[in-house]
């Protein structure tokens, strides 16, 4: 008999089955591992972003911030690799450092203020925006031989197909995330402390450091994000990632991870960072429709999931009384 909590997470598998074979059957040439990878390819920062966001929402909170992180890396690093002639192997550390160092501080107002992390994310995300804009309000484009290389590299694969180094980085942070959340102490402890922080701390569990260590793993997977999306664009813009912090908790949620937290898997955010992108390519292969159809499914897929959420919460308090 399998366990009840893997339900929205194979609800969500079954989704991206139906959704791909329906676009399968109805356009020429959408049944190949290139438009698969492709996915991927077009994904991979979203992917990235979502893994951190995963362990934010199993541990109860929530990071508003990932969107403006995302940019403001893209500024920073367009900014000193192109405008000050840094080399990319110092600055690319340097915005993950500083990516980090960024949710560790939000991570300990979070905890030790007793702030609500939606409030304390909100001013992070102001705050990252705007200084976007104190470095530049143009966009600055990135010319640099490395990145152009990283951006323009195809790895292939059997079938005629490829990928980028992009795709490589996302599925590494995705094994990384997975040997994280089920084989780590740490792991155990986000999964607990979403449960119940007050019986977590009963346990004995490190509330303070773990709390913190989740803001900080999400600021520095938006860094990372934004160091692919760099990659991807080859400019940084304070304008890049506008709205990405709701389509990557979208993704988490469609994944299956509860918003009340103790509940999630980040094979489940992987499947639901897919789920959005087979919708986009659909739309593109439809031609007709407007790239807006994607946000009315997703708000739609958003309002079945919570509801499901919501279902799945009221049947474990039941069984449990």
């Amino acid at each position: 008999m399998y366990n009840r909590k893997y339900l929205p997470i194979l609800v969500t598998f079954g989704l991206f089955v139906l959704i791909f074979a329906a676009g399968s059957f109805r356009y020429t040439g959408f049944f190949s591992s290139q438009v698969f990878l492709n996915l991927l390819i077009d994904n991979s920062f979203l992917l990235i972003t979502a893994v951190g966001m995963t362990f934010v929402i199993v541990s109860g909170g929530i990071d508003l911030s990932v969107g403006s992180v995302i940019a403001l890396t893209t500024m920073i690093s367009a900014s000193l690799v192109q405008n000050q002639g840094w080399p990319p192997f110092v600055v690319i550390p340097l915005v993950l450092a500083t990516g980090a160092f960024f949710g560790w501080i939000m991570g300990a107002i979070i905890h030790y203020f007793k702030v609500q992390p939606f409030i304390v994310t909100l001013a992070g995300m102001f705050l990252a925006r705007g200084l976007c804009y104190v470095i530049s309000i143009n966009t600055i484009t990135i010319d640099d031989a490395f990145y152009t290389k990283v951006a323009q590299t195809k790895i292939p694969l059997p079938g005629n197909a490829s990928v980028s180094i992009s795709v490589l980085i996302a599925l590494a942070v995705v094994a990384i995330a997975l040997y994280l959340a089920h084989y780590t102490r740490f792991g155990r402890s986000v999964y607990a402390i979403g449960g119940s922080e007050q019986s977590a701390l009963l346990m004995g569990l490190p509330v303070a450091r773990t709390q913190i260590l989740v803001y900080t793993l999400s600021g520095f997977c938006s860094a990372l994000a934004g160091v692919v999306f760099t990659f991807y664009m080859l400019s940084g813009y304070g304008l890049h990632a506008v709205g990405m912090e709701l389509d990557t908790i979208a993704a988490v949620v469609i994944g299956g991870t509860l918003l009340t937290g103790g509940v999630g898997f980040v094979i489940g955010t992987f499947f639901g960072v897919l789920i959005q992108g087979v919708i986009q390519t659909i739309i593109s292969f439809e031609g007709t429709l407007s790239s807006w159809w994607t946000k009315i499914v997703i708000g739609l897929l958003l309002f079945f999931f919570i509801l499901l959420q919501r279902l799945f919460s009221s049947r474990r308090k039941t069984i449990r009384s």
